[in-house]
């Protein structure tokens, strides 16, 4: 099965619009899994312009399911993940100012840097996944730091999955095979929505978790969001 996790920062983007607690976060994330979420993501920034690093603890004491915390491994948020130990923790190399995740580690570059962080989250307990770019060469050394998952950065495959479907996803079931050989779990997230998550999910080996949150609140707009988590299940099946 391939769990389905909702990140909730664009619902506290519209939160802190108003600068009051409405929508409420922490409750519209209980709701998610009631409504059968299989967890919930949230990628506090420094500048807390979506996320807030007080959502963290909030949503610990309440959920269900699995908390998994991205980020860049920073010292703020480091202590806040190490506090409040979610389930997973996925590391993120964030430029100071990106508008959003948009590409994942050099593994090789950072071997050292990221094994560093991985051995301390994961003596808490903290299962630990690496954003990657979907390069298989990169996989060997995500493993050699020591994480237990890659987390493929979709984005790519998304701009050109109705250009030519096939082609968008080559590199993508590439970096899974290699993954899977060297004993990494794969996730994904990044752009992922309800035109393009079946074809995904049909030819990545052992997808264990998606993660999305943009597409996901905007076809809430449209469809509510019971039924928009029964579709994107749907597509996960």
């Amino acid at each position: 099965m391939t769990k389905f996790s909702i990140n909730v920062n664009k619902i506290a983007l519209i939160r802190n619009s108003r600068g009051a607690n409405y929508p409420d976060v922490i409750k519209i994330a209980q709701e998610l899994e009631q409504f059968g979420a299989n967890g919930i993501t949230i990628h506090p920034r420094p500048d807390e312009r979506h996320a807030k690093f007080a959502d963290i603890a909030a949503l610990k004491a309440v959920l269900k399911t699995e908390l998994n915390i991205e980020g860049k491994p920073q010292q703020r948020f480091m202590d806040e993940v190490l506090k409040n130990r979610p389930a997973q923790c996925t590391l993120v190399p964030d430029a100071d100012h990106a508008l959003t995740s948009d590409s994942g580690w050099d593994t090789i570059t950072y071997q050292n840097y990221l094994s560093d962080i991985v051995k301390t989250l994961q003596k808490e307990q903290i299962r630990v996944s690496i954003f990657l770019n979907p390069d298989p060469k990169l996989v060997e050394a995500a493993k050699k730091t020591g994480a237990d998952r890659i987390e493929l950065y979709t984005g790519d495959y998304a701009k050109n999955f109705h250009t030519d479907k096939a082609q968008a996803i080559a590199d993508f079931v590439k970096t899974a095979q290699v993954a899977a050989e060297v004993g990494l779990g794969v996730n994904a997230g990044h752009d992922l929505n309800l035109q393009n998550l079946a074809y995904f999910k049909q030819l990545i080996p052992n997808l264990l978790e998606v993660s999305i949150g943009h597409a996901f609140v905007v076809d809430s707009l449209y469809y509510g969001m019971n039924n928009t988590v029964q579709m994107y299940l749907d597509r996960l099946k």
